[in-house]
């Protein structure tokens, strides 16, 4: 079951963070005022993947919430760091971003990490 809710955690993680920098690119800058955040909240009911994105969010918090019930909070912190691997094979090849070698072997060490706790 541990597998089963960390892979729901990371997948919803991954897909809020992806879909949300998606649709706040299109966006652009918002302002953060008493009018911005009127306007900002009118975007985010107008945004059809915002509004999944936010869902995502939901199902990850809920899922983590599972996770530590049932397993230590030392397992399931780091192990959510999978999440950072994806983000960032899908910040390259969907959102066409570039990765920098840093990042790149940064990531590689993070997914060393996460495997090492499978063990």
């Amino acid at each position: 079951m541990k597998w089963l809710l960390l892979l729901l955690m990371v997948g919803a993680t991954v897909a809020s963070d992806v879909l949300q920098s998606h649709e706040m690119k299109l966006a652009g800058a918002q302002s953060i005022g008493a009018r911005g955040l009127v306007r900002l909240l009118k975007l985010i009911a107008a945004r059809r993947y915002l509004l999944l994105a936010i869902g995502c969010m939901a199902v990850s918090f809920f899922s983590f919430m599972a996770l530590v019930q049932t397993e230590p909070l030392s397992f399931a912190v780091p192990a959510s760091a999978a999440s950072f691997i994806f983000e960032t094979l899908l910040a390259k090849f969907v959102l066409k971003e570039k990765i920098s070698a840093r990042r790149a072997a940064g990531t590689v060490i993070v997914m060393f990490g996460v495997l090492l706790l499978g063990e």
